[in-house]
């Protein structure tokens, strides 16, 4: 009998371990939605006709950098003009294709060793952007690793709140007027459709 009550005793205390890791977990992940609501939903949302992204694309740059846990949306919610970006309108579609010039700057996400700074990143993304208006594959040429005429399509919820507003707000076939900061460098971006 006292056997069989240590062996109970013991079976509780694991339940009550393994509940109390649970819990904690629930609660970890619910503050970090909270703290980082638009990269928690994109967590969620993986982009609908895409197979695993290949390591290095750019599409698993941007789906390993909207990780809830790393707060990727913390101050990239701001527009070029300083503004706090809206939420897209109900008119804005749920998909678009895109492509963009990458400019990256010591301290970005996936920037080489010896980067520049990000003064020079932004000058030289404000140097491109009249290129890019011009010949969007000639501005991909000269910008970094991770650029593309043609970076597929993205679903709403996959980018930072400043970059999609834009990229979704913009008419088809034009480029953005200015660079815009994102945590992967100076982004100049097209909307393809």
């Amino acid at each position: 009998m006292q056997r069989n009550t240590q062996a109970l005793l013991g079976l509780l205390f694991l339940v009550g371990v393994a509940v109390a890791l649970i819990l904690t977990r629930q609660s970890r992940v619910k503050a970090s939605r909270a703290a980082h609501p638009t990269a928690s939903a994109s967590a969620s949302s993986k982009p609908v006709a895409s197979v695993a992204a290949p390591v290095g694309s750019f599409e698993s740059q941007v789906e390993t950098a909207l990780t809830p846990d790393e707060g990727v949306t913390e101050g990239f919610d701001r527009l070029p003009d300083g503004g706090k970006a809206p939420p897209l309108p109900d008119s804005a579609p749920q998909k678009v294709g895109f492509g963009v010039v990458q400019l990256s700057y010591d301290g970005a996400q996936f920037a080489a060793k010896g980067a520049r700074t990000k003064e020079q990143a932004k000058q030289k993304a404000l140097n491109l952007i009249e290129v890019a208006q011009k010949d969007f594959a000639a501005a991909v040429s000269q910008g970094d690793q991770g650029s593309r005429s043609d970076a597929g399509h993205i679903p709403r919820g996959m980018l930072e709140p400043a970059v999609e507003y834009l990229l979704f707000t913009m008419p088809k076939g034009t480029v953005y007027g200015e660079p815009i900061d994102t945590p992967r460098g100076y982004w100049i971006i097209r909307r393809i459709d």
